[in-house]
């Protein structure tokens, strides 16, 4: 596998008196597959924004490809979010005003990337994932598959050291569903890309490397 690309340690989060994620561990490899299950209010997506940084856990650390996340400041934290992590959600979040390839181009230009390597970038993003042809089409013009697929091509556009989703499969049908499970084993593949994925999808559960089960804020399985 690789060198250890995640490692949670004692991560607890509380809203208010709920405690929704209870001194949870764990390590993810680089290159690996780990899909997250368990019931709604399992504490999953939680789990998954702090192993993002998008939320602060109240007790623990998080490790991402050797940098201890929550000792960096806002500032230097929205960068490295930026750089070496991507993310993909159940509703794509694209932003309809812009074409596919400047939604994908947008987290390069972020991170100040010169424009012509942000669109090189994003062109050979969108011919890896089969969307060349839909360049220069705008969000609503694109079917639903296609713009997950738009979504995750954002999220890869930095080189990220992780790409985390969160029911990436949620608000796709059956035949797209098994499109993105393929995709997510060709980014793994070619790509040796490390994924994380909370889903409810059992196809996608059963072609990851691990499952990893929630219950109740602790990691049961």
């Amino acid at each position: 596998m690789g060198n250890v690309m995640i490692k949670a340690e004692n991560i607890s989060k509380s809203f208010g008196s709920l405690q929704v994620l209870k001194n949870i561990s764990l390590e993810i490899q680089q290159g690996e597959f780990v899909s997250i299950v368990g019931q709604s209010g399992a504490g999953k997506t939680t789990l998954l924004q702090i192993l993002g940084t998008l939320d602060k856990p109240d007790t623990g650390s998080v490790n991402i490809n050797g940098s201890s996340v929550f000792d960096l400041n806002e500032k230097e934290l929205s960068s490295f979010r930026n750089l070496h992590i991507g993310f993909v959600f159940q509703f794509h979040q694209l932003l309809p005003e812009f074409t596919a390839l400047e939604n994908v181009m947008i987290p390069a230009l972020i991170a100040k990337k010169p424009k012509v390597e942000a669109q090189t970038k994003a062109l050979e993003l969108l011919e890896f994932l089969g969307m060349s042809e839909r360049a220069t089409h705008k969000p609503n013009e694109l079917s639903g598959g296609e713009r997950q697929r738009i979504a995750v091509a954002r999220a890869l556009v930095n080189h990220p050291d992780v790409l985390l989703a969160d029911e990436p499969s949620g608000s796709l049908d059956s035949k797209n569903k098994a499109e993105l499970n393929k995709l997510l084993l060709k980014l793994k593949s070619e790509l040796n890309q490390t994924l994380v994925v909370v889903t409810h999808d059992s196809e996608m559960a059963s072609i990851s490397d691990r499952i990893l089960k929630m219950q109740d804020g602790i990691i049961v399985s």
